[in-house]
């Protein structure tokens, strides 16, 4: 820790990689500096170094935390190694980028990463879903479009066929995946997981007082992942 050249900022990385999980106060990142042998820290001004990062680390309710930006740079620069879920997920999200040719999907599924790699963690729901979503409609359009409007129109008579995406978005999106399944797009099983995907995006998506976390989100867009990015597109 206290290699020649290892800059301040860096030292104070890598005291937040210490029980990454949990978020320090500027007073516990400064007992640690104590315990290993940092025994200039009491005199850092941590957090301005913090938010000096570019986003390597972020200030939340419970104190500094590393996003994943911090953890994949502590990794590459210095070895420093955190098993993270998240590194993991957005990684896969993120090799599926490349792919998407609407441009408009592509801007919902990278602000998605961005979102999960600094731990806004709602944000990351609400838009990975929509990302899901308008990669199931551009499938539909180019695949399945005449099918889909034969059971549309079953299921309501009112119903008039669907030409570009913005038609398939004017029905409920569980009504959307109940067709999906009929018209053998998807399995029930698929259908069910993404219905839950969907009551987590509405409850993120509304102010209420639901708190989750990076496993709860990592385990949402894997099945997102799992079960569009890497089917549909």
């Amino acid at each position: 820790m206290n290699k020649t050249g290892l800059s301040i900022t860096n030292k104070i990385l890598i005291l937040l990689s210490i029980n990454s999980k949990e978020p320090k106060s500027t007073e516990e990142i400064v007992k640690l500096g104590y315990q290993f042998g940092l025994t200039a820290a009491g005199k850092w001004n941590i957090s301005q170094h913090l938010r000096s990062t570019g986003g390597k680390a972020i200030k939340t309710p419970k104190g500094w935390e590393l996003t994943l930006t911090g953890i994949q740079f502590l990794y590459l620069t210095f070895g420093v190694e955190i098993d993270s879920q998240e590194i993991h997920i957005a990684n896969d999200l993120r090799s599926h980028l490349p792919k998407i040719k609407n441009q408009d999907t592509l801007a919902f599924v990278t602000e998605s990463v961005l979102c999960l790699e600094s731990k806004l963690y709602r944000s990351a729901v609400v838009l990975s879903w929509v990302g899901a979503i308008a990669v199931l409609y551009d499938y539909v359009i180019v695949n399945k479009l005449k099918e889909f409007n034969i059971e549309a129109t079953r299921r309501d008579p009112k119903w008039k066929n669907a030409k570009v995406t913005d038609d398939l978005s004017l029905l409920k999106e569980s009504e959307f995946l109940d067709i999906l399944e009929n018209i053998s797009v998807i399995g029930n099983d698929v259908k069910k997981e993404l219905k839950k995907c969907l009551d987590l995006r509405n409850s993120c998506g509304h102010p209420n007082s639901l708190v989750i976390a990076d496993n709860r989100v990592a385990a949402h867009i894997e099945i997102l992942v799992l079960n569009v990015f890497a089917k549909f597109i």
